[in-house]
């Protein structure tokens, strides 16, 4: 683990925008002390104070202020495969931005690491590194009591998504779009269609329209319902997309596999 370059409390105005679309090339440390806009690999997170991040070195990203000043304490830093799987056993979230409540002791550390970063003495990187380790090891320790503190939040959520899931497949016509279900669980469009892939291994996308054919299917096998009321049963605006979906996935149209039952 070697630093790169850092700062201690440096302060931006409203117009301040940090972008690199193909990542850094080095690994990025931030502390984040005042309401900021961060786009992670195309996920948008709006991030409060007293926040930190772990931006990889590859990881397409983009910030700046959300109000009228940006303040952080920065490090651009180097690790090897040794350092990172360090990172990973000490449960540091990495690319995902994460509220700590109080960052005071985690700037402390930033603070003497930018004293005896830009003050070279003797023994100087030997204390670089102790103090950057100090700095993870005092972030996992903040991380943890965060994740402890958060998991009552943490089972809500997981239910809320569950049961929004559930409804997809059970009641395909209640669900409206993407902005209705993201605001449901709480979270940005963005952040809800991250997380919900994340948890389920699919886009909420690919499960509204399985769910959709597959109750279109239930309900022109057991009823005599028409082609329209069947597509306005399963959520579709229109008999003609509810067709053209059902042919596409299925290789027939809903008239001609009712006639192969």
């Amino acid at each position: 683990m070697n630093a790169g370059t850092l700062g201690y409390n440096y302060s931006h105005d409203k117009d301040f925008v940090m972008e690199k679309q193909e990542g850094f090339g080095c690994w990025l440390f931030l502390l984040v002390k005042s309401s900021a806009i961060f786009t992670l690999d195309g996920t948008v997170y709006k991030v409060k104070p007293n926040s930190y991040v772990l931006v990889a070195p590859t990881t397409s990203c983009r910030y700046t202020a959300a109000e009228d000043v940006y303040t952080d304490d920065w490090m651009f830093f180097g690790m090897n495969d040794e350092d990172v799987e360090e990172i990973k056993r000490l449960g540091i979230p990495i690319d995902q931005p994460m509220y700590l409540g109080n960052i005071d002791e985690l700037s402390q550390i930033m603070h003497v690491l930018a004293y005896e970063y830009y003050s070279p003495q003797l023994h100087g990187e030997e204390i670089l590194l102790t103090y950057m380790r100090l700095l993870f090891l005092k972030l996992s320790r903040a991380v943890n009591f965060v994740s402890c503190a958060s998991a009552t939040a943490l089972v809500e959520r997981n239910y809320r998504f569950t049961q929004l899931r559930m409804r997809i497949f059970a009641m395909p016509e209640t669900i409206t779009d993407i902005d209705g279900m993201a605001a449901e669980v709480g979270l940005s469009r963005s952040g809800f269609q991250h997380l919900y892939k994340r948890m389920f291994g699919v886009s909420v996308m690919s499960d509204v329209i399985q769910g959709r054919l597959e109750r279109s299917k239930r309900l022109l096998s057991a009823t005599n319902l028409t082609i329209r009321a069947v597509a306005e049963k399963c959520g579709y605006g229109s008999e003609y997309n509810f067709m053209r979906q059902f042919k596409a996935h299925y290789g027939m149209t809903p008239s001609e596999y009712r006639k192969k039952l």
